[in-house]
């Protein structure tokens, strides 16, 4: 829509024919067995918001053609833009100035340009820019502010440049092909139905052909195409009975198969090889948790992939010749392949992962394959913050209310924090819905950690990496069983013996907004505070005025707004204003195309004309959240102190300077 006790995870190869296997992580099921750590050296309330958001983000990449480089987005500068550092590792340099966020980088096979997307002011209506790596010259390719275009990617000989495309008006996006000879437009798609879209362009290597996933607005059902390029043809290559997923991720170097990620086997993503010629599927993996495929290696002998087992994923290594799989040798937490257009070096010889864990931000690693081992290329951590400052916490399961789920979530104790009945916590909601908390960096969870609070993050129904039923458990009913889910994580954390049931504050970023805002309105008695972010108030507004994609999948997944009226008015809690007890203060982006600012306006007029207490900050050069850092110090600073104003977290005692 918006659109620690961590077991090891060990992989047992299979035949390729076979089912893969991976081992469930223990998660703690009974309140009484959380526990904080004991940390002598920790100093309670030593990191502040200004610290952990100079923490360098580190996003998308691209290898130069030659594999001695990398470049890849970040906002050391204050603003995402593109930087260059050696593959090696070195200082990185800056490679484009802008005041507007980048992203999606692309290399070009002859090594002259890199392609990339800009918007303005975070409204999505995207631009592809070129730049020179060796002048800094910019181009601007498309030069349409009512058209978006984004995600480019290179035709092997680089004369072509295929991309995703979509009107402002339209719902559905379209692939269109850029000739940089004769500086002309085809268009590979056309006229795709309003309730579908098409993305991810993958070329095949003799360039003859374009391989891309169109998804539909449900967000229940996809499949794959093979496009002629010279024709404009499109065959699609996964008929199906049923709903399914099916997505390509990258075509072998012959041709002949084409790697993707489905849950048509058994309702869980999994990754298969897809015969171009006789559309025959062969699975990799089939297990009940969820792996997603990446790319071939440049030899076309190995393929990668990763696996997400509730809430960390690795990455694994795949040999088409033995079917034999291995884990990487890296860290635990969220580890995912980099790289627009594969993760592997032009060579073959390395591999480009990006690390994350709670103790550990967004980092480029490059691993060596023949000695299995990596090297860190880029170092996110700064402002004199340790790894060992910051919590890693418990993978939790409970029960949800009506009996059907176990909820998966992950909890951050506060490191000696007394099982006294006296402490403060935060629900912290993801966005999505369909998303998923993962065991990764968080500052602003770091942030309400290292001030006292305990932070529970559920994965609600409706999020990823659960499986497909999990995942569509609250179609037709957004703000229903969901939120439930988020409620049964409250009974949890008050079991706990830690805390004071009157110091609860939830808080949450677009579909998560959307659910603090159900949260303060249904569960009214449970909140000390909310803090809904980005969010979303009223249905029928919402679908009014958002753009015009993410209209569709909202009717898609909660139906007419006039046959279900009732449902829509149900589950607006701007209905519902007169039933908040706690103080709000509400975030919003001027230029946010999916959540816009209207919605929150009207929770802070309604709030406000019934006497209570509100405060709110409208960001009018941010989209959907925030991408300046002085916003994004700003906006948090702003958290920190209402919360810190109005859900005071107990005083431990255990500073060394008190």
């Amino acid at each position: 829509m918006r659109r620690a006790l961590l077991a090891v995870i060990v992989f047992m190869s299979s035949a390729l024919t076979q089912a893969q296997s991976l081992l469930v992580p223990q998660a703690v099921t009974d309140p009484k067995q959380i526990s904080s750590k004991p940390n002598a050296q920790i100093e309670p309330r030593s990191l502040t918001i200004e610290k952990l958001y100079m923490t360098r983000q580190i996003g998308r990449s691209t290898w130069s053609p030659d594999g001695k480089s990398v470049a890849f987005i970040s906002n050391m500068s204050g603003r995402n833009n593109l930087w260059l550092v050696p593959a090696d590792g070195g200082f990185p340099v800056q490679l484009t100035v802008s005041d507007q966020r980048q992203s999606s980088p692309a290399w070009s096979p002859d090594g002259k340009w890199i392609a990339y997307q800009s918007d303005y002011d975070g409204d999505e209506q995207w631009e592809i820019f070129l730049v020179s790596p060796k002048t800094g010259k910019l181009v601007n390719l498309t030069q349409t502010r009512e058209i978006a275009e984004q995600n480019p990617t290179w035709s092997p000989d680089g004369r072509y440049l295929a991309y995703e495309v979509k009107t402002k008006s339209s719902a559905a996006y379209e692939i269109d092909v850029y000739d940089m000879v004769m500086r002309e437009v085809k268009h590979i798609t056309t006229s795709t139905p309003q309730d579908k879209g098409n993305q991810n362009p993958i070329w095949s290597k003799d360039g003859k052909y374009i391989v891309y996933t169109q998804r539909q607005a449900k967000g229940t059902d996809s499949n794959i195409f093979l496009a002629d390029v010279a024709t404009g043809q499109s065959t699609l290559l996964t008929p199906h009975q049923g709903e399914h997923h099916f997505a390509a991720t990258d075509v072998s170097p012959n041709g002949k198969d084409i790697l993707l990620t489905s849950n048509a086997a058994n309702g869980y993503e999994n990754v298969a090889l897809l015969n171009v010629t006789t559309k025959k599927t062969t699975q990799v993996t089939k297990d009940r948790w969820e792996t997603r495929s990446y790319h071939f290696s440049p030899d076309g002998k190995q393929l990668t992939y990763g696996a997400n087992v509730d809430g960390n994923e690795n990455i694994y290594l795949h040999d088409l010749a033995t079917a034999k799989s291995i884990a990487l040798d890296i860290p635990n937490g969220v580890n995912e392949v980099a790289g627009s257009q594969s993760a592997f070096s032009p060579d073959g010889s390395r591999l480009l992962y990006i690390h994350n864990g709670p103790t550990a931000p967004n980092d480029l690693w490059m691993y060596d394959l023949a000695r299995n081992k990596s090297q860190q290329v880029t170092h996110s951590l700064l402002a004199g913050i340790r790894s060992e400052d910051l919590v890693e916490p418990y993978l939790i399961h409970y029960p949800s209310r009506d009996g059907k789920w176990a909820i998966s979530a992950f909890l951050y104790v506060p490191f000696n924090m007394a099982r006294n009945g006296q402490n403060a916590a935060i629900v912290f909601i993801h966005g999505g819905p369909t998303s998923q908390t993962m065991n990764s960096f968080n500052r602003l969870i770091q942030f309400a950690v290292n001030q006292g609070y305990m932070v529970l993050a559920p994965n609600y129904r409706g999020s990823t990496g659960y499986g497909e039923e999990f995942q569509q458990a609250n179609l037709f009913d957004m703000g229903g069983g969901d939120l439930q889910d988020v409620l049964a994580g409250v009974d949890f954390i008050k079991q706990t013996g830690h805390l004071d049931p009157r110091k609860i504050a939830v808080m949450g970023g677009s579909y998560g907004g959307y659910l603090t805002m159900m949260a303060v309105t249904k569960a009214p008695e449970i909140w000390a505070a909310g803090v809904p972010i980005v969010p979303f108030v009223n249905w029928f507004t919402e679908i009014e005025n958002e753009d015009a994609e993410l209209r569709q999948g909202d009717l898609a997944t909660m139906g007419d707004p006039v046959k279900n009226k009732a449902l829509f008015e149900d589950r607006s809690p701007i209905n519902f204003v007169a039933q908040i007890k706690a103080p709000l203060l509400l975030l919003a982006g001027g230029h946010d195309p999916r959540c816009p600012k209207s919605e929150t306006l009207q929770v802070v007029d309604a709030i406000k004309k019934r006497g209570g207490t509100v405060d709110y900050k409208i960001y009018d050069n941010e989209g959907h959240g925030f991408a300046r850092v002085e916003n994004q110090i700003d906006a948090y600073k702003r958290v920190a102190d209402f919360l810190l104003a109005h859900v005071v977290p107990a005083d431990c005692g255990c500073s060394i300077t008190e």
